[in-house]
């Protein structure tokens, strides 16, 4: 049985990478593991627990409310053109200082991922504007597509991923928190995310030294230099906006404290976002209800991608414990501490290289294995950041996602090209996370 579980695992992932409907793939093989395990094995986890777990992902008060009011806050904001203004407020300086050029871009890039938690979105949004002007300041386009590639994996510190919702429940389920807030994950995995975003953008400079692919290194024709420097009025009050959440988030956070968490909690913070977008749109002659709709549609988004995605995942989670995966698994891990934590960043991290996305494989990671951290000598919240951040820097290096795709598109060059050069930094990230979310 567990043979057979293994097999069904690998051609689960085998279908996802061949780009089979994953929410579909995972419910399905999760149903068959089911069927397998109370058939032939006996299991007591049988339909109804997967059925409930799947229901109960799709009415979870912690995690539903979180992800789609952060979608429909992104939504208003490309709506209203304030995530735009911001954008142009953060990569207006960068030509005025060459030597912080590329790793600029990185840092900017990330940053801004966070406050729009979209590798797509934020390689659309960031790269229209940061490819053309790092191009007229000489470096090479597949250069600037790396530079601003390498900083997509910023939303691993965004309330809007689904899993740090996800990881803070786990937490608070295992009593690690006292609520299940993700902000608490967010303020734990910052930091050593930072760092690991730092040395990555040092790495990809080092590594434009060693080959001339720098500023400087290319010219190009006046017409690419005069469209780069095409220069759109920023209005710093709508380039805030998008900020504004993120912002009360942090000095509501426990850790602070200036505002009640109880009162500030995501989907508040949002709303209050949301509510000042519709402001700024009303100003600009934008109709309210077009706002609305926008706000709606990307609710109504992130519960099809989001929502719908972690409930295939529990299921598939589910039929692992029926057909004895999970305990053979677990038992596996507890054998070796070190078993555990090294699954936790190759896993996801090879899925999300292979896939183009890390969501799949974080997601049964998280449900099947980090529940029970406690056993390994870890906690949830170590081992649920580890393999979410690992597959959201598997995708930073991977030919295949969305995100490369558009940059690549943007800059000219094939998504193979700056594939090859995030693949060290993007190492250097890993490694330099790993242990500071293990070590410290």
């Amino acid at each position: 049985m567990l043979w057979l579980g293994i097999a069904i695992v690998i051609g689960t992932f085998w279908l996802i990478y061949k780009n089979y409907e994953a929410r579909l793939v995972l419910f399905l093989s999760g149903l068959t593991m089911t069927v397998l395990g109370v058939f032939l094995a006996g299991s007591n986890v049988g339909f109804s627990e997967a059925i409930t777990a799947f229901v109960k992902q799709l009415t979870n008060p912690g995690l539903v409310p979180t992800y789609t009011t952060v979608m429909g806050f992104g939504y208003v904001m490309t709506y209203t053109k304030c995530s735009e203004h911001l954008v142009n407020a953060l990569v207006r300086p960068l030509s005025k200082v060459p030597m912080f050029v590329l790793p600029g871009a990185v840092i900017i890039t990330w940053l801004l991922n966070i406050v729009l938690p979209s590798a797509v979105g934020i390689a659309a949004a960031v790269g229209v504007l940061l490819i053309p002007a790092l191009i007229a300041l000489g470096v090479p386009p597949v250069m600037a597509g790396a530079a601003v590639f390498l900083g997509t994996w910023g939303s691993v510190a965004s309330p809007g991923l689904m899993f740090n919702p996800q990881v803070a429940d786990l937490a608070f389920k295992a009593g690690e928190i006292s609520s299940p807030d993700a902000m608490i994950v967010i303020m734990e995995e910052f930091l050593p995310a930072f760092c690991g975003a730092i040395v990555a953008s040092i790495v990809l400079t080092v590594i434009a030294k060693i080959f001339k692919e720098g500023v400087g290194s290319c010219k190009f024709s006046q017409q690419i230099k005069e469209k780069a420097k095409e220069e759109v009025a920023v209005n710093y009050f709508y380039a805030i906006v998008p900020i504004i959440p993120l912002f009360l988030l942090v000095i509501a956070s426990k850790q602070i404290g200036w505002l009640p968490s109880k009162v500030f909690t995501v989907p508040c913070c949002m709303l209050i976002g949301t509510g000042i977008g519709l402001i700024v749109g009303v100003v600009n002659r934008l109709k309210a209800g077009d706002i609305s709709k926008k706000f709606c549609r990307g609710c109504g988004d992130a519960f099809c991608d989001v929502a719908l995605l972690i409930g295939a995942a529990a299921v598939f989670a589910s039929g692992m414990k029926s057909i004895g995966l999970t305990g053979a698994l677990v038992s596996a891990m507890q054998g070796s501490q070190s078993i555990a934590m090294i699954s936790a960043a190759l896993g996801p991290w090879l899925m999300a290289i292979v896939c183009g996305s890390g969501n799949a494989a974080a997601l049964a990671f998280n449900e099947v294995i980090t529940p029970h951290a406690a056993d390994f000598g870890m906690t949830v919240v170590q081992l649920g950041a580890v393999a979410q951040v690992a597959a959201g820097l598997g995708r930073t290096i991977s030919p295949v996602a969305g995100g490369v795709i558009v940059i690549a598109s943007i800059a000219g060059v094939n998504p193979i090209d700056i594939c090859k050069r995030t693949f060290l930094p993007v190492c250097a990230a890993l490694v330099v996370f790993t242990v500071g979310m293990y070590m410290f």
